[in-house]
């Protein structure tokens, strides 16, 4: 997002903090409210680009919102998507993408109340790396010619009752509406979500075999000190790194395999 859509951004993720403080919001209700108006602006076009028109004053936007929202969802989703069209946006196509990421952090949030966040944490990355290893899956799960209602019903045997409704509802979301993003894209996004719940990083480490409760918690400190913030870890475990682990943060992968050390002797040798 360029500087105004950011700016935007920034003060709807204040707004819903400040909404989803009190204890008497619901917020797995507001998440489902949010989500149905992505839906809605995904799909109207026209009125995404008239509620971001910026020749168009705010005040304006902001009652057009009220009147098309209004007795549709809830009051507290109304007051944020008006508030939302009072800003500038850099695209039309930021408002959506804005929405939609505010319905995610209220379910999440809500997974926060219960205290669930870890398990959703760990349950998204595991179906990431489900998702990964199964090409058929992936298949089903992105077919564009499937019906929302055929990636629900399969999601629904994969995840119903194994993992934590919220975890459900967003990964169902995220399949059933992905607006052009790739499945993996959407999953890092949710999980870059969930971690900055309470202001974590997340690292993937991969290694040869289990960490000890010990070593997990010795890395993350490590990585805590390295990184300035709290270290959410996903661990995977891929004997082909022959010893060692490696830990990827973001886009920074820290390689100590000895695959890694094998593969750069190779390297300076056939040099």
């Amino acid at each position: 997002m360029n500087g105004a859509s950011r700016e935007a951004l920034a003060s709807a993720r204040e707004r819903l903090d400040a909404l989803t403080d009190s204890t008497s919001v619901d917020a797995a209700k507001l998440a489902e409210e949010l989500a149905a108006v992505t839906a809605l602006l995904h799909r109207e076009v026209s009125l995404r680009r008239v509620l971001t028109d910026p020749s168009q004053g705010g005040e304006a936007k902001a009652e057009l919102a009220g009147r098309l929202l209004r007795g549709q969802v809830g009051g507290e989703a109304v007051d944020l998507v008006s508030g939302m069209v009072r800003s500038r946006w850099s695209q039309s196509r930021d408002l959506v993408d804005s929405v939609e990421e505010l319905a995610n952090t209220a379910d999440l949030t809500a997974a926060q109340r219960a205290g669930a966040l870890d398990d959703v944490e760990d349950e998204l990355f595991r179906f990431g790396r489900i998702v990964g290893s199964d090409v058929a899956l992936r298949s089903a799960l992105t077919d564009k010619a499937a019906p929302a209602s055929a990636k629900s019903g399969l999601l629904r045997g994969l995840l119903g009752g194994k993992v934590q409704p919220v975890t459900e509802r967003v990964i169902t979301r995220l399949v059933t509406q992905p607006r052009g993003r790739s499945l993996e894209a959407g999953l890092e996004s949710l999980s870059r979500l969930a971690a900055e719940r309470r202001d974590r990083m997340v690292a993937v480490v991969t290694s040869a075999v289990p960490l000890s409760d010990n070593q997990k918690q010795r890395l993350g400190a490590a990585l805590a000190k390295i990184y300035g913030r709290q270290m959410h870890l996903n661990l995977d475990v891929d004997p082909e790194v022959l010893g060692g682990i490696s830990v990827r943060v973001g886009d920074e992968v820290i390689n100590g395999t000895i695959a890694e050390r094998l593969d750069e002797v190779t390297r300076r040798m056939a040099g």
